[in-house]
């Protein structure tokens, strides 16, 4: 079978409808878990960007204009294209972001969905039929916004990417994608390879790695009207202010500090095994993950153990190499980052029940016991294999601890009682809500974005976050004959 990713094609180059050489010095990329060399990728540099968005405006009219049967032809093809190359991009997504393959195949199976998605929505009715007290036909429609800026992060490279890509290219946009340096394979030459084998026109869509300044030149731009940004709440701060000087609308999906609230009603055993996913999967390095474990008292000392056994019991290690649970941190420092809130933790009271410890960029799974609010790993997000346990003794003190965070992205509740824990989860504001299930979920088809520091509102996901992200609303009126007026 012929290779998706042959390197003379893109090596040390970005994408601007074809692959060139960037204005800015090449970025080594290093596999996480070894330190190895993998290969280079090109930089951009906002010049580049300028270049990139003159291509897009120019290419974006064409596309717009296509047959919506066109559009979708692409985005089916893209689709399969993650099907039949899962594979060969799986091995960069385990290599590039220290990702197990389970984790990887998520990625691909995912990223094939968001197509196939995105191909059905480019058939969705464009407007509807509205009232006029005149006699003339009145309505609303659909229309794209232009050109649309995507800066995505490292944890999930495709899939946060894709999420945003995909039904703005089905909706008639042209996109400009700003992958993470550090996973710019994965999730930058990937999605451009397989739009330029699905056919997308040359131009539609480019694929610009870069620093700080290449960001903040999509943002500000006058052809990039739309800007969706997944990241820390930090930077999404200055994104949503950048934009919002220039009249932007910008969909950010940022930072979490999510709880798990484990009732005094649940099986410990199988609670343990859910708490750990939650706050261990791809080394605890996801928006959603479970960064508060709220358990009650009664079985807080039980649950911890349960959970601590579990954490002892992962294998931690290269993921492309051996069978193992957990992959490496992304890089230094953001594992002495987790370190540093784990021993400010330690010191502020909590108890280290597992973990706590590291070797090169492998990270422990770590369980805090008897956290107190305000240990560092606890109040902040870690964004590492950290799980603190703290324990709460009436449902109020659970709701009011919950709801003692500036984020609102994700909420856990286990509990036999499943209407039980509708009624908790109205009283803490979240943009997901999972019963029964730990804080880590997402699917295609649903609304993703979250509240207070967690995001701004925007939604991506879902035939109606999509349409509202990704096109203007238009009011036209016709009629068969020129009004008469009293001037």
């Amino acid at each position: 079978m012929t290779r998706l990713l042959s390197e003379p094609v893109w090596k040390s180059k970005i994408f601007d409808g074809e692959w060139v050489r960037g204005s800015a010095d090449d970025r080594i990329v290093v596999e996480p878990a070894t330190g190895k060399q993998l290969t280079t990728v090109g930089m951009a540099t906002p010049d580049d960007v300028a270049a990139a968005a003159t291509k897009a405006t120019a290419a974006q009219k064409n596309w717009a204009a296509r047959p919506y049967t066109e559009r979708a032809a692409v985005l089916r093809r893209a689709g399969q294209l993650f099907e039949q190359y899962a594979d060969e991009i799986g091995e960069w997504v385990i290599r590039e972001a220290g990702s197990i393959p389970a984790k990887a195949g998520l990625e691909t199976h995912t990223a094939a969905e968001e197509c196939y998605n995105a191909a059905a929505l480019a058939a969705h009715p464009v407007g509807e039929v509205l009232r006029s007290e005149q006699p003339r036909l009145s309505f609303s429609r659909r229309v794209p916004v232009g050109t649309v800026g995507v800066i995505a992060p490292f944890n999930f490279p495709i899939i946060l990417s894709i999420r945003a890509v995909a039904p703005a290219l089905a909706l008639g946009n042209s996109v400009i994608l700003k992958p993470d340096p550090r996973t710019a394979i994965c999730g930058g030459v990937v999605l451009a390879r397989i739009f330029e084998e699905a056919g997308l026109p040359a131009g539609v869509f480019s694929m610009l790695p870069g620093g700080a300044d290449a960001g903040e030149a999509i943002v500000v731009h006058p052809s990039v009207r739309v800007i969706a940004f997944t990241g820390s709440t930090r930077a999404g701060r200055a994104v949503g202010e950048l934009a919002g000087r220039y009249l932007k609308r910008a969909h950010l999906e940022l930072g979490g500090n999510n709880a798990l609230i484990v009732m005094d009603d649940v099986d410990l055993e199988k609670a343990a095994s859910v708490g750990a996913f939650g706050s261990f999967m791809h080394q605890g390095q996801i928006c959603m993950t479970t960064g508060r474990q709220l358990v009650h008292e009664s079985i807080a000392a039980d649950y911890t153990a349960l959970l601590a056994e579990h954490a002892d019991k992962l294998p931690v290690g290269d993921p492309f190499t051996g069978q193992v649970a957990l992959g490496p941190i992304i890089d230094a420092k953001q594992r002495d980052h987790i370190h540093s809130l784990v021993n400010g933790s330690i010191a502020a009271g909590a108890k280290l029940a597992a973990g706590g410890t590291y070797e090169d960029l492998f990270y422990r799974p770590t369980v805090l016991a008897d956290t107190p609010l305000t240990a560092p790993a606890f109040a902040d997000e870690v964004f590492g294999p950290v799980a603190p346990v703290t324990p709460f003794a009436t449902v109020e003190q659970a709701v009011a601890i919950a709801n003692d965070s500036e984020y609102g992205l994700s909420l856990g509740i286990l509990t036999s009682d499943a209407m039980r824990g509708l009624e908790l989860a109205q009283q803490i504001p979240t943009g997901l809500v999972h019963i029964n299930d730990q804080t880590v979920g997402d699917e295609a088809v649903i609304p993703f974005g979250g509240m207070a520091s967690s995001g701004n509102g925007g939604r991506v996901g879902g035939i109606g976050a999509n349409l509202d992200a990704f096109t203007e609303t238009q009011w036209v009126t016709a009629q068969s004959a020129l009004p008469v007026y009293p001037f």
